[in-house]
Parts: structure tokens; C-alpha cells; sequence
């Protein structure tokens, strides 16, 4: 426990904000130490547009489970001086300590203590919380015919497993319209302010609250000066769903969007960033989590879905079952009061490498679909 808990820490004061690839290079050269003295094992160092990912795969067949996680972060260089590092009262706290510095060493430890790792492969990106766009395309390489992924995003509250997580697409709305005086000529113009809160309305009620279906327009920018018709404007939208038929009508709405004023233009750019997570892609992990935990005397385990995705979405998009939030239990991500409840770390470190040693011990074709396999009983 003092070992996991020093490592957590050293990778916290390690500072990694997304946008900073030295720095994130840095820390993925903390979590190779980690690795390598626990494991055995050199992971590979994967460049990618300036990013630094790291992988270990073991065993000569291809990958049968994935570890997956990010060591990047949301918090800007110097915040450990305005959040330092502590840990009293059973409590850690620290920037990014929660999402999910600390997930990343339990990944390390958890797969430490598998008897046989034969099929398993770690991966630590390091570029999640922008999108994973240097990323993607590595995890979908890596999790290619795999049983399960295993995500360490840290849990959802009070330590529930996250078995669901909305789907997210980014547009651009922009209106070209075209510029003239305000006082001297405004007719001559084609005000592209009024076309954009023409749009803005038109996205918006795009949203279905009763499917859980939110599309919000964000940032918007209009105008030159204030006596200048605008002939420019755009807006950001932000769209979050349950399943995927959702996402689609979504998507082929924002592209159908006209202009409204004549003379205007519309141009929509963007898409979907990251598929859902359906509950149906947790169903099966879930429930052998549930299990394990059980006999492993760790209590009754809850699940929830949330709002927020993350790169489980790519895995359960592809197929893929998927259970998330195997990492820490605390709060607070991305917030001051961001904390991990130190006493639950090595109990959900333990759930996962059960979690490992079970699906990797069943080697039949079915695992994905039973991963505890056809009995149903968990293997311990």
C-alpha cells in the first residue's frame, strides 16, 4: 500500500497538462519507470504529432485485454503550487491525482500481480482529456480484437463503476455574410449576427431532453466595430447523447442547416468526436466485476452512467466490451477539491486484477460475450 501510494505520488508531481508535450513526455518517462520496475518490462515509447504514449504487450499472440488510460491532465504548469500535493486524513489530494494519475499506477500494480500475462496490453496515452486526437488511432490499433477493455478513469460517485457514457461530436457553425456601414447603409449589408442567432436557435432545438440528447451552443463571435454590419460570425457546439441513433440525427441535422437571410452563407465543419458507451458494451464485464467483488469480500459494487467520455467510448464503439471508472475513488476532477480516498486503492486495485486474471484465463472465442465464461462463476 505504501509503495502504490509513493508511486501516485511522484506521478502527480510530475505536472502533465495536455498542451505541453515536454511535459508530457516527462511523465510518460515517470510512468515507464513504474512499469518497468514492477512489470519487467520496457514499454514502447510512441510518438505521435510531438505526443508521448506508452505501451507494454505481452505474450507473442495478439492482445486479448486492454488496460487503458491516460497520463495527461487538465491542470496548467505551477499547479502544484496553488494545489499541492497532500495526503491527510485517508485523503490525497493533488492536481490530476484523481483524473487519473492514480488509475495509471493501479493499472501497473494490478497487472504486476497476474500470474500470466499472456494476451494483456497496457496503454497510457497522453493526449485523452483533448480529444485524444494524436491517440485514437493507436487505441483502436491496440484494443483490435481484444475480449475487454479495461478503463481507469477514475469511478463515478461513491465508487460506482461507469457502464455508460454519452457520446460527444464538436461543430463549427459559421455565417458569411457581408459587411457595410451601420449608419450610412445598413441595407446593403447581410448581417451576419442576425443569421447566426438565426442558427444558434435552430441548433439548440435540435436537443431532446427526454432522450437525454443535450446540443448547446458554446463560444460565439460576431462583428468587427460597432458601426460595421457584421459579414462574419460563428458559433461552437457542444453535443452530447445516450446511443448512437441519436448521434446520427444530430449529425445530419447540423449539416442540413441553410441560411435564413438571402445573400447569407452557412458553413458547418466538425463531427463526431466519440461514439457512446452503451450499457449493453459494460452489461457482461459488469457483471463478473460485481462477482469478483463479492468474493473478494469488497462489498456490492453500483454503476451509473455520466455525461462526460472518455476513451472507452473508442473501444465500445468498436465492439468491444467495456467497463470504465476502475480507477480511483475520490472527486473532484478537474475542481480545487479534487481527492482520492487513499484507503480504497488497493481494493480496487485487487478488483482489478482479478478482473485481468479472469477473462485472460478463459481462452475460448466467447470471452467478449461471457467474460466469466459459460458457467457464469468467476475464476479466483
Amino acid at each position: 500500500m505504501s509503495e502504490l501510494l509513493a508511486d501516485i505520488e511522484t506521478l502527480v508531481r510530475c505536472e502533465s497538462p495536455s498542451s505541453d508535450h515536454e511535459a508530457v513526455a516527462r511523465s510518460a518517462e515517470v510512468v515507464a519507470d513504474v512499469g518497468r520496475r514492477l512489470l519487467g518490462a520496457e514499454p514502447e515509447r510512441i510518438v505521435v504529432d510531438g505526443v508521448t504514449h506508452l505501451r507494454w504487450r505481452f505474450g507473442d499472440g495478439p492482445s486479448r485485454v486492454l488496460l487503458l488510460g491516460h497520463h495527461d491532465t487538465v491542470w496548467p504548469n505551477g499547479s502544484l503550487e496553488t494545489h499541492p500535493l497532500s495526503v491527510r486524513d485517508g485523503v490525497l489530494r493533488g492536481p490530476g491525482c484523481f483524473d487519473m494519475k492514480a488509475g495509471v499506477v493501479m493499472a501497473l500494480y494490478a497487472a504486476a500481480v497476474v500470474p500470466d500475462r499472456d494476451g494483456l496490453s497496457i496503454l497510457v496515452t497522453g493526449d485523452e482529456e483533448i480529444g485524444s486526437p494524436s491517440s485514437r488511432a493507436l487505441i483502436e490499433e491496440t484494443a483490435a480484437g481484444c475480449d475487454a477493455a479495461f478503463v481507469l478513469e477514475a469511478s463515478a460517485d461513491g465508487g460506482a463503476l461507469k457502464c455508460g457514457r454519452k457520446g460527444v461530436s464538436h461543430y463549427r457553425v459559421e455565417v458569411i455574410g457581408r459587411a457595410a456601414h451601420a449608419g450610412l447603409e445598413p441595407e446593403k449589408g447581410i448581417n451576419a449576427g442576425i443569421e447566426i442567432a438565426h442558427q444558434i436557435l435552430a441548433v439548440a432545438a435540435l436537443a431532446d431532453p427526454a432522450a437525454g440528447t443535450s446540443v448547446t451552443p458554446t463560444v460565439a463571435s460576431v462583428g468587427t466595430t460597432v458601426n460595421t454590419v457584421p459579414a462574419a460570425a460563428g458559433v461552437a457546439v457542444d453535443v452530447r447523447v445516450w446511443n448512437e441513433a441519436e448521434q446520427l440525427r444530430v449529425d445530419r441535422a447540423m449539416r442540413d442547416l441553410r441560411p435564413v437571410l438571402d445573400g447569407a452563407e452557412v458553413r458547418v465543419t466538425g463531427g463526431i468526436n466519440r461514439p457512446p458507451l452503451e450499457e449493453s458494451s459494460s452489461a457482461g464485464l459488469f457483471a463478473l466485476a460485481r462477482e469478483l467483488s463479492g468474493q473478494l469480500g469488497l462489498g456490492e459494487l453500483a454503476s451509473a452512467s455520466v455525461g462526460g467520455a472518455s476513451d472507452g467510448n473508442y473501444t465500445a464503439g468498436m465492439g468491444i466490451s467495456t467497463l470504465d471508472g476502475l480507477g480511483a475513488v475520490g472527486g473532484g476532477a478537474h475542481a480545487d477539491h479534487e481527492h482520492v480516498v487513499v484507503a480504497e486503492l488497493p481494493r480496487r486495485t485487487a478488483l482489478l486484477a482479478a478482473l485481468v486474471e479472469n477473462v485472460l484465463a478463459k481462452r475460448g472465442p466467447s470471452g467478449a460475450t461471457n467474460p466469466a465464461g459459460e458457467s457464469g462463476t468467476a475464476r479466483r
